[in-house]
């Protein structure tokens, strides 16, 4: 039997939804506003919490060094938080 050849944790990705209702938003960040968020809090991007590739939350086409803005509503709140992919 031939099988078809599948990505790392191609598994997870196809059982598990990739959204979930209380998971927050994941919105991958476009080279300016980057650039925007390290100016305005004087960082570096090494500064940055981090957050693996292989994690399922991340969204499909993100790649090493991207930045992800997560939304999180808590108590009718929305707080941001960034993290950077290793």
């Amino acid at each position: 039997m031939i099988y078809p050849k599948f990505e790392k944790n191609h598994f997870w990705r196809v059982s598990f939804p990739r959204m979930h209702i209380l998971q927050p938003k994941h919105i991958k960040l476009k080279q300016n506003e980057v650039e925007e968020l390290l100016k305005k809090y004087n960082i570096s991007i090494s500064q940055l919490p981090k957050i693996k590739s292989t994690d399922p939350c991340v969204p499909e086409g993100c790649k090493q060094g991207d930045i992800l803005k997560i939304e999180r509503e808590e108590e009718g709140k929305i707080s941001v938080y960034f993290r950077v992919i290793v």
